[in-house]
């Protein structure tokens, strides 16, 4: 970056060495999802389409507990731009992300448990629905670990330690595709359990996620001295509270965005199989992605948090613009791909040799040319959503979600679909739209964070 100034270029490398781990892992965390999709699609298409269905039961779940304690990572980077070394701060904050999963965990199992009694009340067939509620009673009691494992992935990245995730993410991602790839199938001496393989499978490689972490954790001299599993039982309710208080209006806003997307599921099964399928598909392509401005965003969350802490509205400044240019920037290439190579990336998940498959192949291709249009706009709504949690500034991006996804992405959707009968295409088109919509409110609101006061001489209190 040759054309930058040295304090900018110096910026760019701190944002990026923290963000390429935190890419890297969240890549790895898509891959674990995509392999149950794939594998499913080997076994038959219908499989793919009660394991699409389930996964998006279940994943607003993950997501509301993603947001839920992702409050963690600009909690615990304001407290070390305040106090570097902290470290009766930081370890309240794990501590009390480790209660916060606790809290969730059971309303989510009773939730979880009716899951074919969800799907049929949303209109889908009998016998997918019947399927998809297998898969996720079996999935269901892996949110224990996963949700262990967010707080200590969010604490570790806040630490900008996040090569650790990584690492162990990507072991993770093969114990999973082969525990899955076994247990569907029936090799390497497991039973073939068919559907019910890929859940069992996700389940044993979330449990090892978490005991990867926790070993991470336990046995590196640079996080053994914070003490986070010491006393984990005593209560701390005024850091309880301030993990909803921050977080609360994240995971919202991010149950808003999963939840249109899982609704053009529901909706797309009421238009056919062929529909479900197809969106199946392209919506992993796009979530893949998805994946490196999102881990951008995330990092330009701890530089920006720190930048509070420090009292730095330069750090700040640098931070957030640097991640608006990476993310965007990559998401310029990715819609290229999208255009050029479609069907190559449908491959991926249906042999496409198969004429049975033709009219998902088609379809899959007609989606991916609309996903292609909101590449740009996903990726700045994700990286802004980031800055301004670096801000602590949570609640109006939750706010311009209900608008942008619910109010404009959802009618403009439903609108095209049905009256106008573009089915399919037309749900898309109304995602795309809703995206524009936040990614320009949250742009607005970071450019005008000084005069909306987001930018304090003093770091924001954590009580």
């Amino acid at each position: 970056m040759p054309f930058f100034p040295a304090p900018w270029r110096s910026e760019a490398h701190a944002l990026m060495t923290l963000a390429m781990p935190l890419i890297l892992g969240n890549l790895a965390q898509s891959m674990i999802y995509a392999t149950d999709l794939v594998l499913l699609g080997r076994l038959s298409a219908d499989a793919l389409a009660a394991g699409s269905l389930a996964v998006n039961i279940y994943g607003p779940f993950l997501m509301f507990g993603t947001g839920l304690l992702s409050a963690l990572a600009p909690m615990i980077a304001t407290e070390r731009g305040r106090k570097k070394h902290s470290v009766r701060d930081v370890r309240r904050s794990v501590r009390q992300g480790l209660w916060v999963g606790a809290a969730i965990t059971v309303p989510s199992w009773l939730i979880l448990w009716h899951g074919e009694e969800i799907l049929i009340a949303f209109g889908q067939e009998p016998a997918l629905a019947a399927q998809g509620g297998l898969f996720l009673q079996i999935v269901m009691w892996s949110l224990p670990a996963y949700f262990i494992h967010l707080a200590l992935r969010f604490y570790i990245s806040a630490m900008e330690r996040a090569f650790v995730v990584f690492i162990v993410l990507f072991a993770t991602v093969f114990v999973n595709a082969i525990a899955s790839w076994a247990l569907i199938f029936g090799r390497l001496g497991m039973p073939a359990m068919g559907f019910a393989g890929a859940p069992l499978g996700s389940l044993i490689s979330t449990v090892f996620l978490c005991i990867g972490l926790v070993l991470a954790i336990v046995t590196s001299r640079h996080f053994r001295r914070y003490h986070l599993f010491g006393r984990w039982w005593r209560s701390d309710w005024q850091r309880f509270a301030a993990i909803w208080k921050l977080g609360l209006p994240i995971a919202i806003m991010i149950l808003l965005e999963i939840g249109v997307f899982n609704a053009a599921v529901f909706v797309m099964g009421m238009i056919d199989r062929t529909s479900l399928a197809a969106h199946a598909i392209a919506i992993q392509i796009a979530a893949f992605a998805f994946m490196v401005p999102m881990g951008v965003g995330q990092a330009a969350t701890v530089r920006v948090g720190l930048g509070v802490g420090m009292g730095d509205r330069e750090l700040i400044t640098r931070a957030g613009w640097l991640a608006f240019i990476i993310g965007v920037g990559f998401m310029c290439t990715t819609a290229l791909t999208l255009l050029l190579f479609p069907r190559a990336l449908v491959g991926i998940f249906l042999d496409l040799a198969d004429p049975a498959n033709a009219a998902i192949i088609a379809t899959a291709v007609s989606f991916l040319a609309v996903a292609a249009l909101f590449q740009i706009v996903d990726g700045a709504q994700v990286v802004g959503a980031g800055v301004l949690r670096g801000l602590h500034d949570t609640r109006w991006p939750m706010i311009y979600a209900v608008i942008g996804y619910w109010v404009i992405g959802a009618g403009i959707g439903i609108t095209l679909a049905f009256p106008l009968n573009m089915r399919g295409v037309g749900i898309w088109l109304g995602l795309a739209s809703g995206l524009a919509v936040v990614a320009v409110l949250v742009l607005i609101r970071w450019v005008n964070r000084e005069k909306l006061g987001l930018v304090l001489d003093t770091a924001p209190e954590m009580h």
